[in-house]
């Protein structure tokens, strides 16, 4: 008899879930269970789940030096989902224990935002009922090198944009983020960005949890960077994560009214990263949660791939 069949076949041999709340306390120890079981989507980094730990009501269940999220789906916040596992544990033990808690808690086993690379590796170690892609939350994924420098022609827009920059502001700063200019930031979220009925419920979370995260930046693993014009003021600011060889842009709040902003932060920060990591190969712009304007700008970045999600429903 195999391992997985003793499995199922001794539920009460099994350890016992607890689900709870997350805390940033413990960060440490599930950035080390993130490093892993390493995916280059966003929803394995920190700022994947604290930033998204609300929207998608997260809560955690550590047993066997494995990490073990409950929350919803991402195309259905009404129905009970789970994150693939990721830790010390083998998936051929995780998900028997994550199917047997299913079972008693009378839920279905559904796995949410499971990147394409792994389900081959799910269908290994466990029967799969159906298998659904979730397309508008796709992760745009870059090379580092042209997001630095907007070579070739395919990025000339964006490299006019930051020479338009240049040229309108030749003594902006671009400055790391730091507890001294983290006010900055926050005066210029409070006056740029207003909480409306007309914008999605994705774009309100996003500018409360901004707001949330650059006030306690000190408690995660994440680098950030501001622009400044003297007689403007902060006209951009973004905060990411590195995890392997990626990094993860998390946040990125531009003044739109300032022409190349968004670029120069964008690759000025990318540069600044090279430096600190100069094993960096890629950048996790993120998904674009079904806003086709959001789709539209990270279309324009020129991606080299697309980290397509599913939704993946075990076999009870």
């Amino acid at each position: 008899m195999d391992h997985i069949t003793t499995l199922r076949h001794k539920p009460a041999t099994l350890p016992t879930l607890r689900f709870n709340p997350f805390t940033r306390d413990e960060i440490p120890e599930i950035s080390r269970m993130l490093s892993a079981g390493y995916s280059r989507t966003c929803d394995f980094t920190i700022g994947g789940i604290y930033l998204w730990e609300g929207y998608f009501m997260y809560s955690r269940a550590i047993t066997g030096d494995t990490l073990f999220i409950k929350g919803v789906a991402e195309d259905n916040l009404s129905v009970p989902a789970f994150s693939l596992p990721v830790g010390a544990m083998p998936l051929s033990d995780s998900l028997p224990l994550l199917k047997a808690w299913c079972r008693e808690a009378g839920v279905a086993p559904l796995l949410s935002a499971v990147p394409a690379d792994r389900i081959n590796e799910i269908r290994a170690v466990a029967d799969i009922e159906s298998v659904t892609e979730l397309p508008d939350w796709a992760d745009y994924l870059y090379e580092i090198g042209p997001m630095t420098t907007f070579e070739g022609k395919k990025m000339v827009k964006k490299r006019n944009h930051v020479h338009r920059f240049a040229a309108d502001h030749p003594d902006a700063v671009f400055e790391p983020l730091t507890p001294d200019n983290i006010p900055d930031a926050l005066d210029f979220l409070e006056r740029h960005s207003v909480l409306s009925p007309e914008k999605s419920v994705t774009a309100d979370y996003d500018l409360i949890q901004t707001a949330d995260t650059l006030r306690h930046l000190d408690d995660y693993p994440f680098y950030g960077a501001l622009l400044r014009v003297p007689d403007i003021g902060v006209v951009a600011f973004t905060v990411g994560e590195v995890l392997g060889d990626t990094l993860y842009v998390h946040i990125e709040k531009m003044d739109h009214e300032v022409n190349g902003s968004g670029e120069t932060i964008s690759s000025r920060f990318c540069g600044m990263m090279r430096g600190l990591y100069p094993g960096l190969r890629y950048v996790n712009r993120e998904d674009s949660s079904g806003d086709p304007g959001l789709a539209r700008a990270k279309e324009a970045y020129r991606p080299v791939a697309l980290l397509h999600k599913y939704n993946v429903l075990l076999a009870p």
